[in-house]
């Protein structure tokens, strides 16, 4: 793409990583000077906001507890509405979601979903071989290029009617050390934006296809405001009309659900909807309340979106979405189909049917799977109850939550099953997040970094804030959880799998970050330093 000369930033992105053939056509002299610019105007304000996570964070340890902002009254209380919808995002009723891996890419796009979420983020490990083959596979898919041919010689194309593709970029709090500028790492989050926008807006654009993207864990909407100048800054520099590129939050953090008005506000011109991201929504309640004895979760099984606090979250985004003309997307869907047993396979799928329904009747306008063949599961339920579009209609009146709604304590037990499923799901994600892999199956559920990261916390709170004990009395113990993590290793070491030379490595990080005596905010984070 050919930029003028007076807008490229005299300096230029400087990358670090090993590139392999194909990267020069991503990281070309233009697009670095993009990501230059992009970093030296946003940059600054980013870390700005970090700090003030940390600042917040530190308050609610020390007993403080979230709430609705006093000075933003009346931003809730406004009559405003967010920009009318593009056309192709208004009926958004199944949305797959997936790492940006070639196969993965095709197969979702070809799955019947009507949207596709290419995920640098929770389902993605950050390699840097992982993050620009991800952007030469979008390219591809954007101009209608993308082909696969697997190792068997299968071969795999895109079909008519492909879904509508959706980019997420990592996160704010995510750094790319292998791209540089005047020697400081670069924002992930401007990384994976800037690269996709700087190659394909244009053309989506053209398309009347955006470019679309989903957000992820915001906690205020000053994040959301960063956000919306960031992309404002892109279309200006790519000339590109002013809102062209759409936005979806992710509503995954605690603080967020108290600040939904505001997010909304912040991108009005280009906000489409906000999504229950419920498995980070836990995580992130487990984390807002790592100090908190009293607000201790029970076995994640037991946490579903039945129990209290989150069905007030639910609720509470579905009200605000539609008071705002925006869609309110329900969460993921984690199981996958079991091969070689049936009862098993529709017990599975019959919680799929059942939290489905759950959703279309309190008002979501869509949800999330993992896998393709949940998506004529999902439809199916969507169909027969939300016959049209979306359900922008259902305003929600009777839904009247308030602060202690959103934080109400959940009622449970902790299991000598449960703690040792932790422990084994967080390591064995662990390693393979290691390994280059950011979505794996686990006991026929689809693991990310949002799922392994409530086995995490949970391990390091039971373990930090007790002295607590099991249903059968038995005390929750550091000796315990060594015991438990040590069998696990030896199992995973012995199993014959691709990441088991992973299972050492992936020992000692998690034994360090549950010992700890802080709970560390991301285990992305704590692994990024050793991923390749």
């Amino acid at each position: 793409m050919a930029v003028p000369k007076e807008r490229i930033f005299p300096t230029q992105a400087q990358v670090l990583g090993a590139t392999r053939p194909g990267h020069d056509a991503i990281l070309t002299p233009e697009a670095l000077a993009f990501l230059a610019t992009l970093h030296h105007r946003f940059d600054a304000r980013r870390r700005e906001l970090l700090a003030e996570r940390v600042a917040r964070q530190a308050r609610y340890d020390d007993g403080q507890l979230p709430d609705f902002r006093t000075d933003t009254t009346a931003i809730r209380e406004g009559h405003w509405v967010v920009a009318p919808i593009p056309a192709a995002l208004r009926d958004r009723r199944v949305e797959i979601t997936g790492p940006v891996e070639r196969k993965m890419i095709i197969n979702a796009l070809n799955s019947g979903a009507k949207v596709f979420m290419a995920d640098f983020e929770d389902s993605s490990a950050p390699t840097f071989a992982n993050q620009i083959d991800g952007q030469i596979n979008l390219r591809d898919a954007v101009d209608g290029s993308i082909a696969y041919t697997s190792p068997e010689g299968k071969q795999y194309r895109v079909e008519e009617n492909p879904a509508v593709l959706v980019v997420r970029p990592r996160g704010w709090h995510l750094p790319e050390r292998h791209i540089t500028v005047d020697g400081e790492p670069m924002a992930g989050a401007l990384v994976d934006f800037g690269l996709f926008a700087f190659h394909n807006a244009r053309r989506l654009q053209a398309r009347d296809r955006g470019p679309y993207f989903y957000l992820p864990k915001l906690q205020a909407m000053e994040e959301a405001a960063l956000w919306n100048d960031v992309m404002a800054a892109a279309e200006e520099f790519l000339d590109l009309p002013p809102d062209c590129m759409k936005a979806t939050v992710l509503i995954e953090t605690l603080p967020a659900v108290f600040q939904m008005h505001e997010i909304l506000h912040a991108l009005r011109g280009r906000a489409v909807g906000l999504n229950c991201g419920r498995w980070d929504y836990i995580f992130s309640y487990l984390k807002t309340f790592r100090a908190h004895r009293d607000r201790l979760l029970p076995d994640r099984g037991q946490v579903l979106m039945t129990v209290p606090f989150l069905k007030a979250y639910s609720e509470l985004l579905i009200q605000t979405c539609h008071r705002r003309g925006a869609f309110a997307m329900g969460g993921m869907a984690a199981q996958i189909p079991i091969k070689g047993d049936e009862a098993a396979n529709e017990a599975a799928l019959a919680k799929v049917r059942a939290d489905k329904l759950r959703e279309v009747q309190a008002g979501h306008d869509g949800t999330w799977v993992a896998h393709p063949a949940l998506v004529p599961v999902a439809q199916e339920v969507f169909d027969k109850y939300m016959p049209s579009p979306n359900q922008l209609n259902v305003v929600r009146a009777d839904v009247n939550v308030c602060r202690d709604q959103l934080i109400a304590p959940c009622s449970g037990t902790i299991t000598r099953a449960g703690f040792d499923n932790n422990v084994e799901v967080a390591l064995r994600y662990t390693a393979s997040w290691l390994d280059g892999q950011g979505c794996v199956p686990i006991h026929h559920l689809m693991e990310d970094a949002a799922t392994a990261e409530i086995a995490r916390a949970q391990l390091w709170q039971w373990l930090h804030l007790g002295p607590l004990e099991f249903t059968d009395h038995a005390p929750i113990d550091a000796a315990l959880f060594d015991h438990s993590l040590a069998k696990h290793t030896h199992r995973l070491i012995e199993s014959g799998s691709p990441v088991a030379h992973r299972a050492e490595q992936a020992s000692t990080l998690l034994k360090q970050l549950t010992h700890a005596d802080e709970l560390g905010d991301f285990l992305t984070l704590a692994a990024y330093e050793q991923l390749a």
